[in-house]
């Protein structure tokens, strides 16, 4: 991100008197400032808030030594402009722990209940989730289903208890000052800097270091160990595509974290005849033209293996793109498995191909079928029309066909995009 900074100099005092110092003040002078007004302004001893914030954000400008040397030069406003001043996220809290060496930032002792104390354990109770597709079959969801998934995770390391150390100790990183990030500003030009944020390398964002000797045998000073797992999920009857299986706190590990939930997403592959919408089924068929005038039977295998016998009603004839309902065989309501859905089948009809048909059979059809619509015309008026030749017609095609013609033109009519030059 480039930022300008303002050629004319801004206030570059603010922050040294709100803390009560000079502006040759050394790092354990501004420390030892910073930790007395904030103890004094505390809100857990009826302190202003805003003064203990404006506390926390001057120490942390002068506590750095880059953003203190762009104050000192530029002022305020530089910081203001981005060109370092890290107010992202600030918490006044998180600084004045750091230097009560983790009591909570509570300056009254760590035996004290904080709001700061509670505060942080709600941070500790927030639990990360990771997820994992799990494919199904509509048989499964049909009938419920339990599946074995292999993973691997991340476990403390039990050795070490998940402090990375043999003696459990560890050291705040130098480079970071335990934040666990970096700041690289690179002047760029006249008045012109960058600044540029990323995971510390000497401590890869932990915000702590481990000496090569003290580092734990079994975890390298890692914390963590990788192993397999193997979970068994429960599908239940009538679980939907998409629908998510949460196992509460058997993913990863992290130390003084709450354990992570893993959560599998349901997969559904396509099924070669059953189709689902909502807790209903639908099945595509088939018949022949004798089927559809004179009647069909049929036996259809379910999803749990039932074979069910599918007959029309002597004298039903069925149309073609009819449907017809079978209640009670579709899918199961989800926690309510003993109710169902409906199964619909939709019917296509096969008609003869042209020309199967001779003179004879049409007429001896045609002697069955009610009589054609009786439409009688003259030889004058069978004179006065000109006939005509119908062809075959593949309509998707030819539309599929005109919505690229018409594309085109489109892309014609609009012709090439000019773009002037910037003089």
């Amino acid at each position: 991100m480039f930022q300008r900074i303002p050629t004319k100099k801004s206030d570059n005092s603010k922050y040294y008197a709100v803390l009560g110092v000079g502006k040759g003040a050394s790092p354990d002078e501004l420390k030892k400032a910073y930790r007395k007004a904030a103890i004094k302004n505390h809100p857990d001893k009826g302190g202003d808030p805003e003064k203990f914030k404006e506390l926390a954000h001057a120490f942390q400008i002068l506590s750095d030594p880059k953003k203190r040397e762009i104050y000192d030069k530029y002022g305020e406003d530089a910081l203001k402009e981005g060109a370092g001043s890290g107010d992202a996220g600030l918490n006044p809290f998180d600084i004045l722990d750091s230097l009560f060496g983790g009591a909570g930032g509570n300056p009254f002792g760590a035996g004290c209940g904080s709001s700061r104390d509670f505060r942080r354990q709600k941070k500790e109770e927030h639990v990360e989730k990771t997820s994992h597709p799990l494919k199904v079959t509509l048989e499964d969801l049909y009938n419920g289903a339990t599946k074995k998934v292999n993973t691997s995770r991340n476990v403390v390391c039990r050795n070490c208890k998940g402090t990375g150390s043999k003696t459990g100790s560890s050291s705040r990183c130098a480079e970071c000052l335990g934040s666990g990030r970096t700041n690289l500003i690179r002047q760029l030009g006249p008045n012109m800097i960058q600044q540029i944020q990323s995971v510390c390398s000497g401590c890869g964002g932990s915000g702590e270091t481990i000496r090569e000797e003290d580092k734990c045998g079994q975890c390298k000073g890692q914390k963590l160990l990788h192993e397999k797992k193997v979970w068994e999920v429960v599908v239940d009857k009538g679980m939907k595509h998409g629908q998510k299986i949460t196992l509460q706190g058997g993913y990863n590990e992290a130390h003084k974290k709450a354990t992570e939930d893993v959560v599998f997403v349901l997969q559904l592959k396509e099924h070669p005849e059953f189709k689902r919408k909502g807790d209903d089924l639908f099945l595509e068929r088939t018949l022949s033209l004798t089927e559809a005038l004179c009647g069909f039977q049929f036996s259809l295998t379910h999803l749990d293996g039932r074979q069910l016998l599918i007959k029309s009603k002597p004298g039903e004839i069925v149309k073609p793109g009819q449907f017809k309902a079978i209640n009670d065989e579709g899918m199961p309501h989800y926690q309510r498995p003993f109710e169902k859905g409906r199964l619909y089948l939709h019917f296509t009809v096969d008609f003869p191909k042209s020309g199967s048909l001779t003179m004879d059979r049409c007429d001896a059809i045609e002697d069955i079928l009610p009589p054609r619509a009786a439409v009688m015309f003259t030889d004058m008026e069978l004179d006065e029309c000109e006939e005509t030749t119908m062809i075959d017609v593949n309509i998707e095609d030819k539309m599929r066909k005109e919505e690229e013609q018409q594309e085109e033109t489109k892309l014609e009519d609009e012709g090439p995009r000019v773009q002037c030059n910037q003089q």
